[in-house]
């Protein structure tokens, strides 16, 4: 599998990353503590579904650690990683997706999206998160396992809505302006 990555890479990563940590004050609560509902995981799942599995993970890693040194005066390094993870399996399906080509919008390709992205939110959240909290910070197992299930669900919701829409809406507007670029 190749990957490519020039200019337009790292200029999505830039903005991406920008996004990821202004989008980081914006938190919706749920009933478990420390535990948001964010638009920042749907601005990463369309990054790394347009741009591929680097633009996604690096988005990920960087935005949630720049944002929590930034917002909170520390980094929590376990739920970094999950971030990083979701972007990259997200993104490895970039090719599949066909985003910027247009092939988004239609039912088969939107739902493996979502598919992709409630798997990846799975492993990272339900698994990695958790196993983190623990091994990193000596967390209580059973705090920590519900709070990655919490982010999970909403992780889903979000990048299920959000980024669904964004995907699709990226899609439509970018098919369009590559076939007025071939006619010219």
């Amino acid at each position: 599998m190749k990957f490519k990555f020039g200019i337009k890479e790292v200029v999505a990563i830039g903005i991406g990353t920008a996004l990821f940590v202004a989008l980081t004050e914006i938190q919706i609560p749920t009933p478990i503590p420390n535990t948001y509902l964010q638009p920042r995981m749907a601005i990463m799942a369309f990054l790394a579904a347009v741009f591929g599995p680097l633009v996604g993970g690096v988005v990920g890693l960087l935005g949630h650690a720049i944002g929590d040194a930034m917002f909170y005066g520390s980094v929590w390094w376990s739920w970094v990683f999950p971030d990083g993870v979701v972007g990259l399996a997200i993104g490895l399906l970039a090719a599949k997706l066909a985003v910027k080509e247009g092939g988004f919008n239609n039912t088969k390709t939107i739902v493996t999206f979502n598919v992709v992205q409630v798997i990846a939110n799975a492993v990272a959240w339900i698994l990695v998160a958790p196993v983190l909290d623990i091994l990193i910070y000596a967390e209580p197992a059973n705090k920590v396992f519900v709070q990655g299930i919490w982010a999970f669900v909403g992780n889903i919701i979000i990048i299920g809505i959000l980024g669904t829409l964004l995907c699709s809406g990226y899609s439509a507007i970018g098919a369009k302006s590559s076939s007025l670029k071939k006619e010219d």
